[in-house]
């Protein structure tokens, strides 16, 4: 590919996506100039970066997310995954086990995890909202098990500067996100694997009559969000030198939030791991928004939760006109 084909390539595909995720940049933006105006530190550099991190975690969760919801599922249990990860990364480092090979053997627990969802959404009829309803309270259970329902403090250097080191101004965390942005996009764009999931959110019966692995990839559906649910609790683990069996409570919902308001359809068969970012970047700092123009917590519950109903009904309206513009 030249030069101008590549210019031509870049162009296409970022118009392409700004008109994909359209309303979604302009509340970004719209976002960004209320607080810069409302608040004074908004938009300082300390606070950008602080709010990156914070993110980074919500975001690797919500690509995980979006990935089962393009499938046509969805996985409950991401919360209670990055509790027990954390919980047996942070115990595995304690008793001897050297960090490298700890966060490894974390991530195959992780994928363990995802499996046990993903067999039982593949073999079984039972709906995957059941399904990991019930795996989210097996997993938080077990990392109450583990830890006796107490927190596990970790110093050890290798780990802890996961959550701290940078490249110059960079947080690790915040290259960290990018690296699993650009892996879920491969995922997503550049393999039959996940073109095998939009075909089969779009409609199941139609990707059997195909051909296509169905189990197999409703399984790899499942397994890839469960070692993204693991690597949040490591980098969790990390930042707060802790952890803890109740941690990553509430967390689905932040990761529903972002894949959903990225574009991700609740229906399955439409999706982006690029909007998924973008919902995340949205959830992110309106969370450091509120907080700065002291909203209350409970105040901040209900704004995610019209937000989530915001972004469902959309999806609705959209699905909506997409079948009576097929019939």
């Amino acid at each position: 590919m030249d030069m101008k084909n590549k210019s031509t390539f870049y162009d296409n595909f970022l118009t392409r996506f700004i008109k994909k995720n359209l309303m979604i940049l302009i509340a970004l933006l719209l976002m960004f100039l209320i607080l810069a105006i409302g608040t004074d530190s908004f938009l300082t550099s300390k606070n950008i970066m602080s709010v990156l991190r914070q993110i980074s975690i919500n975001g690797i969760l919500a690509f995980g997310m979006a990935i089962t919801l393009i499938v046509g599922g969805i996985d409950l249990s991401v919360g209670s995954v990055m509790a027990l990860s954390g919980c047996f990364c942070v115990a595995s480092i304690n008793r001897g086990v050297p960090a490298i090979q700890a966060i490894f053997l974390t991530l195959l627990l992780g994928a363990v995890c995802g499996l046990i969802n993903g067999m039982i959404a593949a073999f079984t009829e039972i709906p995957s909202f059941i399904i990991t309803l019930a795996t989210q309270q097996c997993f938080r259970g077990a990392a109450y098990l583990m830890t006796q329902g107490k927190a596990i403090s970790c110093y050890d250097e290798v780990f802890c500067s996961i959550g701290t080191i940078s490249a110059g101004p960079v947080p690790f965390l915040v290259i960290l996100t990018i690296l699993v942005l650009a892996v879920t996009i491969l995922i997503l764009s550049q393999t039959k694997f996940g073109r095998g999931m939009y075909a089969i959110g779009g409609n199941k019966n139609a990707a059997v009559y195909a051909g296509l692995h169905v189990r197999k990839i409703i399984l790899g559906a499942y397994l890839i969000p469960g070692i993204y649910s693991a690597l949040s609790g490591i980098v969790l683990a990390a930042r707060v030198y802790s952890a803890q069996p109740g941690a990553g409570e509430g967390y689905e919902g932040d990761a529903i939030a972002a894949a959903v308001l990225g574009g991700v359809s609740f229906s399955g068969g439409i999706g982006s791991a690029g909007g998924v970012m973008l919902g995340a970047l949205v959830i992110g700092f309106m969370n450091n928004g509120l907080n700065m123009l002291q909203v209350s917590s409970y105040w901040q519950m209900l704004a995610k939760g019209l937000v989530i109903l915001l972004a469902v009904y959309l999806d609705t309206l959209k699905k909506s006109k997409r079948l009576k513009i097929k019939n």
